[in-house]
């Protein structure tokens, strides 16, 4: 199993983040695909038409967001978990992103997946405005 943890400057504030990552309709329109989110400790969700599903744990409005994310159909005996946390900069936000217990074998994919797909989406939605 592996950590990842990166930073990632968002042209928008982290109020407008936050909404981005918490609002089913606006994760629909960054992603451009199919999602299925409710902000609320407890729910499940999927992003990206099924390619991430997991279960929301935490929320802090405007600052952090916590999930677990599965792999596959089976269950590992240590969750993987993301910390999303966002962070002031001047008019930007400094989206940290820490995700525990990746697979081995799912850990270069996942940590180009933060870069190429889930950040880049994210930074051209708010740069497009």
């Amino acid at each position: 199993m592996k950590d990842f943890k990166k930073y990632y400057i968002i042209p928008a504030t982290p109020e407008e983040v936050y909404l981005a990552l918490t609002t089913e309709i606006t994760l629909q329109l960054w992603t451009g695909d199919v999602a299925s989110f409710e902000p609320t400790p407890g729910s499940e969700f999927s992003l990206w038409d099924g390619s991430i599903v997991g279960k929301n744990l935490e929320f802090e409005p405007g600052k952090k967001i916590v999930q677990q994310w599965y792999f596959g159909e089976e269950e590992t005996a240590t969750p993987s978990i993301v910390t999303l946390k966002l962070h002031a900069n001047g008019q930007n936000t400094s989206l940290e992103v820490r995700q525990t217990n990746i697979p081995d074998e799912a850990y270069e994919d996942i940590a180009e997946g933060w870069t190429s797909s889930y950040a880049a989406s994210l930074q051209e939605f708010y740069e497009e405005d």
